[in-house]
């Protein structure tokens, strides 16, 4: 009996001994730890559904699309894949354009969208290659995710799904194992320093539930067993416009400026359940940053302060005189001769 009370004080000694010392850690030290390390941005922004009914899926990604263009991230490092091309379709009383708002406010298409992958191009293998840096032999730069262990890197789907699979094309599906293994992947071969995945589709919590890798910060527009609801109806062309839960992130994503204080945290409580309809779904016990000290642009901009000075600035090479006293100390170079043998056969055969 003695035993056991000396061991239970030594518990409680250790216990607060251990609080005490965490209580007492620098302050320096704790934000540093909840400072960025990243050093650039990418965003893969995908549509996975097609036709004409389908037109809020096309404004969902372009919405997010035109926000994280204006925040500082530039085309080269945004992959834009859209399997249906809503602004060239027939029924399109307005050619060229996509509006995510019956009020026709803000033309998400614009006049300057860069769509990587389009049409048929959108297939869950090519996701899964680009995720993984698989791509095929002549595939197109610019149709390829350059991320290195510095990128933060923004992952966007809206579409069709269900409990564990999201469907591209109307006639594929890629499932929760799948993304789990390809941003594991990512990880391993150090493709991204952290990673947010958003979706927005019918029972998305169900998208992220295998998820294992570190640094993965995750929302989703409704949880298992629940449908993504659009909206609002546009009578002129008889589609929905936008679906909730995006058209909420796009109201509050139109606010932030490049350099705003907004916070990740903030962001990821833009659409309760009295406007949603659905529950939005997170997931954060594999990121080790607080998401309400990670600034929104952390993930959706890609600006970096910058200071410009009027001072003069004296640059030196490391180790300038000892490049200087080595080219000055190289002999003479070997004097050669060029050749140009002839080409044709007339000249051969004089």
């Amino acid at each position: 009996m003695l035993h056991k009370g000396l061991l239970l004080l030594l518990i409680i000694i250790y216990s607060c001994a251990a609080e005490h010392e965490t209580s007492m850690l620098p302050e320096a030290y704790v934000d540093a730890a909840q400072r960025s390390t990243h050093t650039n941005n990418w965003a893969v922004l995908v549509d996975a559904s097609r036709f004409w009914f389908n037109y809020r899926h096309v404004a969902n990604v372009l919405s997010i699309y035109r926000s994280v263009k204006r925040l500082g991230i530039p085309d080269s490092q945004i992959i834009l894949m859209i399997a249906d091309d809503m602004a060239c379709n027939a029924r399109n009383p307005r050619p060229g354009q996509v509006y995510n708002n019956a009020n026709q406010h803000i033309n998400v298409y614009g006049d300057d969208v860069e769509v990587d992958y389009r049409g048929y191009e959108v297939t869950v293998e090519n996701f899964v290659r680009l995720l993984t840096g698989r791509t095929q032999n002549g595939t197109a730069r610019s149709k390829k995710l350059l991320s290195d262990a510095g990128s933060n890197v923004l992952i966007y789907l809206t579409g069709h799904g269900g409990d564990g699979f999201l469907k591209f094309q109307d006639s594929e599906e890629i499932t929760s194992q799948e993304l789990a293994d390809g941003i594991q992947q990512m990880w391993e071969k150090k493709r991204y320093n952290e990673l947010f995945f958003m979706v927005d589709t019918c029972q998305a919590a169900s998208l992220y539930e295998k998820f294992t890798s570190p640094n993965v910060l995750a929302v989703a527009s409704s949880l298992v067993g629940e449908d993504s609801l659009s909206h609002h109806v546009d009578p002129s062309i008889g589609v929905y416009m936008i679906d909730r839960y995006t058209y909420y992130a796009l109201e509050f994503l139109e606010k932030v400026q490049p350099f705003s204080k907004r916070t990740i945290g903030e962001f990821l409580q833009v659409c309760p359940k009295r406007v949603c309809i659905s529950t939005v779904g997170v997931r954060k016990d594999l990121y080790r940053r607080d998401p309400h000290k990670v600034p929104i642009t952390d993930f959706f901009g890609a600006i970096r302060p910058t200071r410009v000075s009027t001072d003069r600035i004296n640059v030196t090479l490391a180790n300038e005189e000892d490049f200087v006293n080595e080219v000055a100390q190289l002999g003479p170079r070997k004097q050669f001769k060029i050749i140009l043998e002839p080409q044709f056969t007339a000249e051969l055969i004089k």
